[in-house]
């Protein structure tokens, strides 16, 4: 099975494009966040794909059958959004059931995949049981279970876990990307959470302003971003501004970076460096030198603030990697280029 395609789908509210020409592959068996700011278009791209909003461009194609003007009941797709919807004077059985009764399915087949359900979200017994007395977490799970009753062929989530308090969230993360490998459905989660991103997703989809900007693996977007954006909405990074002089090198905040090198084509660049990768030297060592300004132990981790020609550098280390400098200390900042992501100014 192939999955679904994205072909130059566009949607226009009057004069504004809420998204612009996006096209995505999304191979079978995929799991998949679109990551990005409010009004980005995730949330619009995600409703086309559901069919509750019709493209004003391009085409929906789900395992090489062209859904775009399908009606939502008749895409066979699977929805959790923000609210959840369960139905409160039903109980959990009732709810997950109920996608299967309103398509005349027998009671004692319904039966039999509501109990399978409720062993995959790990709620077996819990059928009689309203969904008033189920905790949040509960909820979720009879919410996914609901979802997939009738086996769709595309799972889509919408901003799912925002609801749930900051633990029990990471705890879903790991539960839903688990049953996902399970079922091996094709999925497509939307959320404003890097980290829930990263957790879940073999493809992370980042957009701003209506299109797409980078789709590739969690590790891939983080470690090889494809623009300052990218690179800034992933994750906690220090961007420097970066020229060419006369003689080739490259100059970092007033400084002379050895081994760096701007693409023929660039004079001007910006350069990502992940905080992890900052490693602070004795003045004069590195390849910037600056003043600490900060430092903030978060228990796991140090982060140290410097000061370099007034540009404040990250760097953050474990506690057995602690560096031995206190605030107001000079210091150096080694650059090297394998450490160093060069993105388009």
């Amino acid at each position: 099975m192939s999955g679904l395609a994205l072909n130059s789908v566009t949607k226009e509210f009057g004069s504004f494009t809420a998204v612009k020409s996006v096209q995505l592959n999304v191979p079978h068996g995929t799991f998949v966040c679109m990551l990005g700011p409010s009004g980005c278009g995730k949330t619009t791209l995600l409703r086309m794909i559901a069919g509750l909003d019709s493209p004003t461009d391009g085409a929906i194609v789900l395992d090489d059958e062209d859904i775009t003007k399908i009606p939502t009941h008749k895409r066979n797709l699977g929805m959790v959004f923000q609210s959840l919807a369960l139905f409160p004077h039903l109980t959990v059985g009732e709810n997950i059931a109920y996608p299967l009764r309103i398509r005349g399915v027998d009671a004692a087949t319904q039966k039999k995949r509501v109990d399978e359900l409720l062993a995959m979200i790990h709620l077996t017994g819990y059928a009689d049981r309203p969904v008033t007395k189920l905790s949040g977490g509960q909820r979720q799970r009879v919410a996914i279970a609901r979802a997939l009753a009738i086996s769709p062929k595309l799972f889509l989530l919408d901003e799912p876990l925002s609801a749930l308090d900051a633990k029990l969230r990471e705890a879903m993360q790991v539960e839903l990307r688990q049953l996902q490998q399970q079922l091996g459905i094709t999925t497509i989660v939307v959320t404003h959470d890097q980290r829930e991103a990263m957790t879940m997703a073999d493809t992370v989809v980042v957009m701003n302003g209506g299109e797409i900007r980078q789709a590739a693996s969690p590790i891939e977007i983080y470690r090889k971003p494809a623009d300052r954006f990218v690179a800034d909405f992933i994750g906690m990074t220090n961007l420097l501004d970066t020229e060419t002089d006369s003689a080739g090198r490259a100059i970092v905040l007033g400084h002379a970076a050895e081994g760096i090198v701007l693409p023929d084509d660039l004079k001007k660049a910006t350069l990502s460096v992940r905080p992890e990768d900052v490693h602070l030297t004795a003045p004069g060592e590195g390849t910037l030198t600056g003043k600490v300004t900060f430092i903030r132990d978060l228990g796991g981790t140090i982060e140290t603030f410097v000061d370099v020609a007034g540009k404040q550098i990250v760097a953050v280390s474990t506690p057995r990697e602690r560096p031995a400098v206190t605030v107001g200390q000079n210091v150096g900042i080694n650059l090297t280029p394998d450490v160093c992501v060069v993105l388009k100014k």
